[in-house]
């Protein structure tokens, strides 16, 4: 189409539109193009599909593989009826993989502003926050305590989930306009570390993405002062395991906990030798916030899943060494907050489970007294910060889990991202990006009715053999070139619009008798809710109170039926996508 054609609007009905229509990237918390990068799989584009990610999400190689994946959970694919969601996270490491070796990273710079920023944590929220600030013009350093940059993606997430080498290009991509990397330097208190107070005076802005770096206690009966020296934190067994310091783990291993820190620990165990582990929770496994195929592969390597129980005290022989732990069976409650299940314990209900170590991953918290200047917390201990991400003190941001407590990779890429627009602003005295959706014409149809008939790809993986030879093995192997298009074909493209010209329908009901669902209605009045965005549907079945022929974009499974079938050509198709324009 000509570019003439193309259009930007700002109006709260489109941008309603594609917040309510797109429901993956919306899902998302980088809010990543996802129709768009799955289209460009499709064509072959490859290279232009990591663009578009990239836009979005900074890391697309890291994300392809390691995601929680809110996108799919969204996805119109998955919705009853549809079938199960589309791979949306593989297809982002497709991308990735299948791009041509020698494919140029372009970027839309603005001139530098003279402006210096101070980013403290190299993790995944300080790392997108440095690469955003850096494209925005402002001069930024980079502080990260460990020696290599990256959080909890170099030193918490195994190797045979997150290959280090993807890890490092994806970083250097990220960090190479400028950003000035400052490893082996920690920022506190303490003897020969820099103060954050000393940062404020040197910078204009600072921002703090520390994170996640305590581990939570577990609560038991005795003193819990100090650890067994059978018992170790989830959190610091991975960053020891990572910095390459030499673990060793006992014949029966069990973690308690549930989510994908405790996940790691347990896989990182067999694969030091451990015969038998076994990972405990409080309720059961459809609750617990880890992805299906994360669980399946622990399974498939022999790890053990146990619920409906809660661990209350260690048992040891006359050595001292631990021989046990006891639990208490739970059993299912009400809802908690957030989404889950409480768990009640059942009197007199004790048991004890055999084992050598005990690996607690139940959780972790946020630090802040490294920080020497007076800044607001809650009752939990995160720093307060206001809606454009600053804290009590002028010029000190915080991002992150630091912020909010521990969250997915994607969330902090996503909060990272944010605020580095919150200090823009703040540095600028004006906001110089906004959000608009861009509006393009399509000629037509760009699926078929076919695709939607397409079962989900699997990803191949390494051999059960492969994985305990080869501890820092890749176990995803990644999708080949004819099987990320055929993946890609399901995709619903959900940023097509189909629209209806009032004026041009004839009512012929042409459109309605080849709809595959109810997705064209009759109707005589549209909701238009307060903040301008399109609500519910009036629909009628009265011939004489019909105002319009309607298309339901919630229900449309873009097929183009409706298209094809009209006699008038009353009905449009246009791409609508979220994008950052200047303001």
């Amino acid at each position: 189409m000509p570019d003439e054609e193309v259009r930007h609007s700002s109006d709260p009905r489109d941008i309603g539109w594609v917040r309510q229509n797109v429901p993956c990237q919306t899902a998302c918390p980088a809010g990543t193009n996802v129709p768009a990068y799955i289209r460009l799989i499709l064509e072959g584009r490859y290279g232009a599909s990591y663009e578009t990610n990239r836009e979005a999400n900074v890391l697309p190689g890291v994300l392809g593989r390691i995601c929680s994946r809110p996108c799919e959970a969204a996805c119109r694919h998955g919705w009853p009826g549809n079938g199960e969601p589309v791979a949306i996270c593989h297809l982002k490491r497709a991308a990735s993989d299948l791009k041509h070796a020698g494919h140029r990273i372009t970027e839309q710079l603005f001139a530098p502003t003279g402006k210096r920023v101070a980013i403290v944590g190299a993790g995944p929220a300080g790392v997108a926050a440095a690469h955003d600030l850096s494209l925005l013009g402002h001069d930024v350093t980079l502080f990260e305590r460990e020696e290599r940059p990256g959080g909890m993606l170099a030193y918490g997430i195994p190797e045979f989930r997150l290959p280090r080498d993807v890890l490092a290009v994806e970083l250097h991509n990220a960090l190479r306009l400028g950003v000035q990397m400052r490893t082996g330097e920690a920022i506190g208190n303490g003897k020969g570390e820099t103060r954050v107070s000393s940062l404020l005076k040197d910078f204009d802005a600072v921002l703090l993405t520390t994170g996640c770096m305590a581990a939570m206690p577990l609560p038991m009966r005795g003193d819990q002062g100090s650890l067994h020296r059978d018992v170790e934190y989830g959190l610091d067994f991975l960053v020891e395991y990572h910095r390459g310091e030499r673990k060793r783990v006992g014949r029966r291993v069990a973690v308690v906990g549930a989510g994908f820190t405790a996940l790691d620990c347990a896989r990182v165990a067999r694969r030091l030798g451990a015969e038998e582990v076994t990972i405990h929770i409080r309720t059961t496994e459809e609750y617990i916030p880890v992805t299906a195929e994360e669980m399946f592969e622990a399974k498939r390597e022999g790890i053990r899943l146990k619920g409906l129980r809660t661990p209350a005290a260690l048992v040891t022989d006359e050595s001292g060494r631990m021989t046990g732990v006891e639990f208490v069976q739970n059993r299912l409650g009400g809802w908690r907050a957030g989404g889950r299940r409480q768990a009640i314990p059942i009197d007199g209900s004790e048991f004890v489970e055999p084992c050598d170590t005990l690996i607690i991953a139940i959780g972790q918290k946020t630090v802040n007294d490294f920080i020497d200047v007076k800044v607001e917390v809650g009752r939990d201990g995160n720093v307060l910060v206001s809606e454009d991400g600053m804290c009590s003190a002028a010029g000190l941001f915080a991002a992150g889990d630091f912020v909010r407590g521990p969250t997915m990779v994607v969330d902090a890429v996503g909060e990272g991202r944010r605020v580095s627009q919150c200090i823009d602003t703040w540095l600028m005295g004006k906001r110089r990006r906004t959000q608009a959706v861009r509006i393009e014409p399509v000629a037509g149809p760009q699926r078929e009715r076919s695709f939607d008939f397409i079962t989900r790809t699997h990803m191949p993986t390494l051999t059960l053999s492969d994985r305990i030879r080869d501890a820092k093995g890749e176990v995803e192997l990644g999708l080949d070139e004819a099987t990320a298009k055929e993946e890609a074909k399901r995709c619903y493209l959900c940023f097509l619009r189909y629209t209806i010209d009032v004026d041009r329908c004839i009512y012929c009901r042409a459109c309605i008798e080849v709809a595959p669902r109810n997705c064209i209605k009759m109707i005589n009045g549209v909701e238009i809710k307060p903040d301008g965005t399109y609500g519910s549907l009036a629909e009628t079945k009265d011939w004489s109170k019909v105002a319009a022929i309607w298309i339901d974009n919630n229900e449309c499974i873009r097929c183009g039926n409706c298209y094809r079938a009209c006699p008038v050509k009353c009905i449009s198709i246009s791409r609508c996508e979220l994008v950052d324009v200047e303001a």
